[in-house]
């Protein structure tokens, strides 16, 4: 992405920061009506909601295809929020220039899903974006350790992914609390997002553990208040 094409792009896109003490929510499109997303997308803003989170999938990382760039260029023109595009596809960095280009704002990769992890990173911030990382439930965060100085995000999936409407991993919410920790420790200023099974009955447990990022997909588009349920989630 262009320097001069991240200056034009709306500056609610960057207001967030470690000063936030709000959760933030971001719905995840993996869930919305594909045949209305302009609309869905819509849905997002007026929910009060705070992100975008936009699942990418090529059916080999994970066993699910979903969409490309153009969707997310597409999309970008009806909404001035966050665009969180999390790549669930295999060597990310043969894409990431197009998705930073469609109106990507985080573009997050997995540690498993390729070689060069740091050189991946080095793309997604070269290009414009914030870079983060995410972990399957059976990736430990010791993997990721080496590049945590890098990422402005680290997205912690609490089911396996592919699919959506799966049940939370309780064992997985340690991951979240050791990398808030080193965050402490070291003085890191990374997000921290949980991906997987995020509704009313368990934000608690995700709040309590000390994540920034809840990503909501079935529990947000089939709420009958999606307003409501975003303030129920923020504890207002």
């Amino acid at each position: 992405m262009q320097e001069e094409d991240v200056a034009k792009r709306p500056a609610t896109c960057y207001k967030w920061d470690m000063e936030h003490s709000s959760l933030i929510i971001a719905p995840s499109m993996l869930s919305a009506d594909f045949s209305r997303t302009a609309e869905e997308v819509a849905s997002i803003k007026n929910s009060g909601a705070d992100w975008v989170h936009l699942d990418v999938m090529d059916g080999m990382f994970v066993p699910n295809i979903t969409f490309g760039p153009k969707f997310i260029k597409d999309l970008r023109k009806h909404t001035d929020l966050v665009f969180d595009t999390h790549l669930m596809i295999e060597q990310p960095e043969r894409y990431i220039q197009l998705f930073a280009e469609s109106g990507s704002d985080y573009i997050t990769v997995h540690g498993e899903a390729t070689r060069h992890v740091h050189r991946a990173l080095q793309m997604i911030k070269s290009s414009g974006c914030k870079a983060g990382i995410s972990l399957v439930p059976s990736t430990p965060v010791c993997a990721i350790e080496p590049i945590l100085d890098m990422v402005d995000l680290i997205l912690v999936m609490t089911v396996n992914p592919g699919f959506g409407g799966q049940a939370l991993i309780p064992s997985t919410l340690e991951k979240v609390t050791q990398l808030a920790e080193i965050r402490q420790a070291k003085g890191y200023s990374y997000l921290i997002s949980v991906d997987g099974g995020v509704n009313l009955s368990t934000v608690s447990t995700i709040v309590e553990a000390k994540a920034d990022v809840a990503v909501c997909g079935n529990a947000f588009f089939t709420a009958a208040d999606r307003k409501l349920f975003v303030q129920q989630m923020k504890g207002l």
